[in-house]
């Protein structure tokens, strides 16, 4: 992983080549002749947790939350009615 220092002018330039940069592992400085240094770096990776493991979760830790009847067609409901896909946002 290596730091880029870089003018903002260069940047604006080859932006495609920095964002290539950082999705290898680097973090590039972006600096401004007046401004402060902008920081690009990969956001942390946030594991997915599903739904089981979230009520396990929280009956090992003495949850009395119980979920209605309804749950289960509302969530269906909330998935479908997105024209597109979900994704993973840190993928």
């Amino acid at each position: 992983m290596a730091t880029i220092h870089i003018p903002e002018a260069e940047a604006v330039r080859n932006f495609a080549a920095l964002m290539a940069s950082v999705r290898a592992g680097d973090e590039v400085f972006i600096e401004g002749d007046l401004s402060p240094a902008i920081v690009l770096r990969a956001a942390d990776e946030r594991p997915l947790r599903r739904l089981s493991e979230s009520l396990r979760m929280a009956r090992e830790h003495g949850s009395t939350v119980t979920l209605d009847g309804g749950f289960a067609p509302d969530l269906e409901a909330v998935i479908e009615s997105h024209s597109e896909p979900l994704e993973n946002p840190w993928a």
